[in-house]
């Protein structure tokens, strides 16, 4: 489907990508630990009793600094510093494991940076198999972890294989020269290709390639042949991400000049080239910048109602924790969301001392709990129904965007339900911001997000 290029630049605004709600600015910027601790007891009861629980680890180490990236990352080539992160993070392991009453059940896990790959395989075995040693792992689940195509060697993949891991994503971003140098990031196409069919080889049953657009020197030409360079390879899924140019918290990308970046114009017909040929080539979209092959569990997911969005995006494991370890993870416990310190001087001081290296945080009332299931609905399933204790909120300030959403045929709604149509999958998180309360009800509401897209 063509979208109206006014549509496109009237939605093209400040959002949130909606990985959790409330959003991360309107967190608090201190938390209360014990209470923290309780409810997290709490909660591990629960999961235990209901599917398990998904694990993020952040290795955030990276060789060289790619200018574009918003990630929290640490520069340098001593990879003498694997071996005391990785004491620091087992450490925080243990401290999280000493609240748990039984062993848990870790259905999901992903190790993201960072740059994964910096670690060697035998650390990465080490780290792993240290958590792995007093854990219950079901047949079914999902085990990923994010790969740079210069440095993931077959012994990586071979030795994640061994421990249970079944998807990988590569970063590939741009296959052309020009928009690499800029963002120094350069990878030949021939070590993407060479890394895949490694994956494949292994046994992996799903690769993902992560493309961006709207990069710096980014246009159409280089776009069509960064998206034909990935479909030759046929990954199981793509994810094909906005760049966010955020430079007063991603200081890097005060690198490159801005008059480089692709005008509004231009990057909205990148993202509909990407879209038209996804979908041309047999990708579903699954919305909110994720496509899949329609033999992918996530399109299956998607058709039955089984698909789930948390930190670390689309997932087919719908448990109710996501524990994060590491410099600047963030864990969601249902019942509220924390963030551990964000340098790796003071995530070393905290656990080495036995706390949990939580800095930030916020617990969810039931308004929140209402909102995020209502965003939730809309991102995964493309429609949501409305509880009637919620009404005097959402009409105070959800009903009125809504009109505006379906005048534009974006939604189709009455007062007890919301269903997205073709034309608003486009716009999910345009629709996902109707029932952000936190949000509409502040001045000031386009500060802190990148565009839509």
């Amino acid at each position: 489907m063509l979208v109206p290029s006014y549509l496109m630049n009237k939605y093209n605004v400040p959002t949130p990508r909606y990985t959790s709600y409330p959003t991360v600015p309107y967190w608090n910027d201190s938390i209360d630990i014990e209470k923290w601790q309780q409810l997290f007891i709490k909660r591990m009861n629960e999961c235990n009793q209901d599917g398990g629980i998904s694990v993020y680890i952040h290795l955030p180490f990276c060789e060289k600094l790619c200018t574009f990236c918003g990630c929290n990352k640490k520069i340098t080539t001593n990879h003498g510093v694997e071996n005391e992160y990785i004491i620091h993070l087992l450490k925080e392991w243990r401290n999280y494991r000493s609240l748990m009453q039984e062993p848990p059940i870790i259905s999901e896990l992903h190790i993201g940076g960072g740059t994964p790959t910096f670690f060697s395989p035998d650390n990465l075995h080490y780290l792993l198999n240290s958590i792995f040693s007093d854990c219950i792992i079901p047949k079914k689940h999902e085990f990923s972890f994010e790969g740079h195509p210069n440095n993931t060697t077959k012994a990586h993949l071979q030795t994640l294989f061994n421990l249970g891991f079944n998807r990988v994503s590569f970063g590939v971003q741009d296959s052309n020269l020009k928009v690499q140098e800029v963002i120094n990031r350069i990878q030949p196409q021939e070590n993407v290709v060479q890394v895949v069919n490694w994956a494949r080889e292994i046994g992996y049953n799903s690769v993902n390639l992560d493309l961006v657009y709207g990069l710096p020197l980014q246009d159409a030409d280089c776009m069509k042949k960064t998206i034909e360079d990935s479909l030759k390879i046929k990954p199981d899924r793509i994810a094909f991400y906005s760049y966010a140019h955020v430079p007063w918290t991603s200081k890097a990308q005060r690198l490159f000049d801005e008059n480089d970046l692709p005008d509004p114009v231009i990057k909205m017909q990148l993202y509909q080239m990407g879209t038209r040929m996804f979908t041309e080539n047999g990708y579903t979209d699954i919305g909110m910048d994720h496509f899949a092959l329609s033999t992918d569990e996530m399109v299956k997911a998607k058709d039955n109602g089984g698909l789930h969005r948390n930190f670390m995006g689309y997932t087919v494991q719908k448990t109710g924790m996501l524990l994060g370890l590491g410099v600047s993870s963030i864990s969601d416990i249902y019942y509220g969301f924390a963030q551990n310190k964000k340098t790796t001087h003071e995530y070393y001081d905290e656990v080495a001392n036995n706390k949990l290296a939580i800095t930030k945080g916020y617990f969810l009332n039931d308004e929140d709990q209402s909102m995020r299931q209502y965003i939730l609905n809309i991102s995964c399933l493309g429609r949501t129904s409305f509880q009637a204790s919620d009404l005097p909120i959402l009409e105070k300030y959800s009903f009125p965007v809504l009109s505006d959403l379906a005048k534009d045929g974006l939604v189709e709604w009455n007062n007890s339900s919301l269903t997205v149509t073709p034309l608003g999958a486009h716009f999910i998180r345009n629709i996902c911001k109707a029932f952000d309360i936190k949000l509409l009800s502040t001045e000031n509401q386009g500060k802190q997000f990148s565009k839509a897209i």
